[in-house]
C-alpha cells in the first residue's frame, strides 16, 4: 500500500513538471525565434520479486517474472528546433534564418551566445545589436550616410550611400551550425550557449554545407502550436487527476484496513 502511494506521488511530480513545460511554451508563443520544449519521461527502477526464467520446479522455468515498478520521473526537457513560420516585418534590420543555424551574439564576459532572433537594432555607433544591446558577430557597422541596407541570402551586407555615393560592402554575416541543437543550453533573452552535448559550432556562410539562408525583412516566429499545447495541457491535467485518485483510493483502502482488521 505504501509503495502505491509513492508511485502515485512520482506521477504527480512528473505531471506537474510537464505542466510547467507546457505553460512556458504557451507563455512564449509570441517570442521571436523561440523553440518549444518537450518533457521526456523515464520509468524508475523495478523491484525484482521473481526473476523471469527462474526455476519453478527441477525441470520447469517461469515464463514471466514478478517485477514491480516504483514510478516515473522527468529525465530531460528537450528543445524541438523545428522551423517557425516567417513573419513579414518589412523592417530592413530584421533577418530570419531559413534552415539550420544561429546568429552569433557577443556576451559581456567575452563568450559567444547563439540566437534565432534576428530582430536587430542599431546602436548609437551604428553597430547591429540585439534588442538587449548585445553585438552581432562578426561585427557590422552601418555608416551614418547610408540610405538603404541590403542583406543577401548568403549573408553579405551592403548599403547604398546618400547623394549618389554608390554602394559600399560592409561585411559578412556568418551563422553557427551544431550537430546536436537539442544540446544547446537556453540562457534566456532568446540566447543559447554551446555545451559538450551540442558539439563545437561550425561557423559557415549561409547556404553552404547545410547552413540555412537569410531572409531580410522577416522574422522567425515561435514554433509553438497553441492547439497542440492545449491538447497536451488537457492530457496532463487528466493524468494528474488519475494519479490523485490513485492516492485517494489507496488511502481509502488503508482506512478500511485500520477500521476493520
Amino acid at each position: 500500500m505504501d509503495a502505491a502511494l509513492w508511485v502515485s506521488k512520482t506521477g504527480l511530480d512528473a505531471q506537474q513538471t510537464r505542466m510547467n513545460v507546457i505553460s512556458n511554451n504557451l507563455a512564449n508563443v509570441n517570442t521571436t525565434g523561440y523553440k518549444r520544449d518537450r518533457a521526456v519521461f523515464e520509468d524508475l527502477l523495478y523491484q525484482n520479486i521473481r526473476q523471469a526464467g527462474g526455476l519453478t520446479t527441477a525441470t520447469t522455468q517461469s515464463p514471466t517474472g514478478l517485477m514491480l515498478g516504483t514510478g516515473v520521473k522527468v529525465t530531460a526537457t528537450e528543445k524541438l528546433h523545428a522551423q517557425g513560420n516567417l513573419i513579414n516585418s518589412q523592417n530592413p534590420l530584421d533577418v530570419a534564418i531559413l534552415g539550420e543555424g544561429y546568429f552569433q551574439i557577443a556576451q559581456q564576459d567575452g563568450t559567444t551566445a547563439y540566437s534565432r532572433d534576428g530582430a536587430f537594432k542599431l546602436s548609437a555607433t551604428g553597430q547591429l545589436v540585439t534588442s538587449s544591446g548585445f553585438l552581432l558577430q562578426p561585427e557590422i557597422v552601418i555608416p551614418g550616410n547610408a540610405s538603404a541596407l541590403s542583406i543577401g541570402r548568403d549573408g553579405s551586407v551592403s548599403v547604398e550611400l546618400v547623394a549618389g555615393g554608390g554602394q559600399q560592402v560592409l561585411g559578412q554575416i556568418n551563422i553557427a551550425r551544431f550537430i546536436n541543437p537539442s544540446g544547446l543550453k537556453p540562457l534566456g533573452s532568446n540566447l543559447f550557449a554551446s555545451t559538450a552535448a551540442s558539439g563545437t559550432p561550425q561557423i559557415l556562410q549561409p547556404g553552404i554545407n547545410g547552413a540555412g539562408i537569410l531572409n531580410q525583412g522577416s522574422l522567425e516566429a515561435s514554433n509553438v502550436n497553441v492547439v497542440e499545447e492545449m491538447v497536451n495541457m488537457i492530457e496532463t491535467q487528466r493524468a494528474y487527476e488519475i494519479n490523485s485518485k490513485s492516492i485517494a483510493a489507496v488511502d481509502s483502502m488503508l482506512k478500511f484496513m485500520n477500521q476493520n482488521l
